[in-house]
């Protein structure tokens, strides 16, 4: 199923057929910002089992360069590796519709559609807040339609690139980290490494933020020394020979850890599970997943939602480490673990860009909290799918990341 021959099997993607009161933070200069979305299809029944399901697992990655833009990485957590590096998402689109801090990473998929020139590269990011206020929030949004546009915490975007680009050789990457992409991108936030940096520190000149947000936790987690530094480095360096050095560049530790995404087909695990299924060092063990889904069993008072939710762990079983389940054909389904809050057709919106109807290509399980280190709080980050759906015609629409429709289900003790 690849679609740049067998040099790229070692490609991970699913091909197709805070500041003291007293401190003072250096003035941020503007320099640009702008772009947004919405618009209506899917349904209620659960993935169907004779669906051909592509499944994806997490790995700490062997080599620095696997995870680089110019080998196409399926990924979670770390930054992004954006497919177009200079022409990013802007202004309301990087920030929670809610609380409105800058959104954070969560993981891409690379999915080329092969039949068309148009897709010859695809990949496909989710980024969300990390607050569960805001996740609650979400949920309810989610279900306004028309005229009235939902407020949400998890937004994702699809870029695409034909096989002649600005950005990327035509031939096949090699697997030897010696690829080099054929143009560098622009400068990206000092502090979070995702979103453009198109505010200047006016102190150094030199440190960028994709918000002010972001440039007041840096400052108090040392740029308000690493500053006067960079100002003296920047002054000496142009007198001598009008170059400046590179610049101290200190990245949250508040991202999430970052994963390799490993795919692999879910016809190559038996039916029927065993202990043999699971890694002896799994963070997703056997008596962790019998005891989530005892606990979650009780909670349960509707049948119908016992059934659903005994149906999924009952599928999901057969490789309890999986944290993606890909499936992008014209009938495929969600498997949801419950039938309360489904969408409906009308409930899923047409590409705003063309009109076309937005169709399930995957869903994201809460498998991935244990591999982020979220603890199991009150408060913490939880859901028990998102299901993102995107146009059925991967259009072209003249904006290089298009905004696609996220789905979020969440357990009933997350209800509001």
């Amino acid at each position: 199923m690849s679609a740049m021959g067998d040099s790229t099997e070692k490609l991970k993607g699913v091909h197709i057929s805070s500041l003291d009161e007293d401190d003072e933070v250096e003035e941020v200069v503007e320099e640009e910002d702008e772009e947004g979305d919405d618009s209506e299809e899917e349904g209620d029944d659960s993935e169907e089992e004779g669906e051909p399901v592509t499944l994806g697992f997490l790995e700490k990655t062997k080599n620095h360069w696997s995870l680089s833009r110019q080998v196409f990485p399926s990924k979670a957590g770390g930054v992004p590796a954006w497919l177009d590096p200079v022409n990013l998402p802007s202004g309301r689109s990087c920030v929670c519709d809610i609380c409105e801090e800058p959104l954070q990473f969560l993981l891409q998929v690379y999915a080329p559609i092969t039949e068309k020139e148009s897709t010859f590269h695809r990949t496909l990011f989710v980024f969300m807040c990390p607050s569960m206020s805001c996740l609650l929030r979400d949920q309810h949004e989610q279900w306004k339609r028309g005229q009235e546009k939902p407020s949400r915490s998890v937004k994702v975007f699809r870029c695409q690139l034909p096989c002649s680009n600005p950005f990327y050789s035509s031939e096949a990457p090699r697997n030897d980290g010696t690829d080099k992409p054929s143009g560098s991108g622009v400068s990206l936030c000092n502090w979070c490494g995702t979103w453009k940096g198109d505010k200047v520190c006016s102190g150094c000149k030199r440190t960028k933020y994709c918000s002010h947000k972001h440039q007041v936790v840096h400052w108090r987690s040392g740029h308000k020394i690493d500053c006067q530094q960079l100002s003296l480095l920047v002054d000496s360096s142009s007198s001598k020979n009008g170059t400046t050095s590179a610049e101290i560049i200190k990245v949250s530790n508040a991202l999430w850890p970052e994963y390799e995404m490993i795919n692999d087909d879910e016809s190559e695990y038996d039916a029927e599970v065993s202990d043999y299924n699971i890694p002896p060092n799994s963070l997703v063990s056997r008596n962790k997943m019998d005891d989530t889904m005892n606990s979650l069993l009780d909670i349960f008072e509707v049948n119908s939602d016992k059934k659903c939710w005994a149906s999924f762990q009952q599928r999901i079983a057969r490789a309890p480490e999986q944290v993606l389940r890909y499936c992008r054909n014209a009938s495929a389904k969600p498997l949801w673990p419950m039938s309360s809050g489904q969408p409906s057709k009308a409930d899923i919106p047409n590409c705003c860009y063309c009109g076309s109807p937005s169709d399930f290509e995957f869903q994201i399980l809460p498998q991935l909290l244990f591999y982020f280190g979220v603890k199991n709080d009150a408060d913490s980050l939880d859901w028990a799918t998102i299901v993102v759906y995107t146009c059925k015609s991967s259009c072209e629409a003249s904006m290089a990341y298009k905004e696609e429709f996220p789905w979020v289900q969440l357990y009933p003790t997350s209800a509001i």
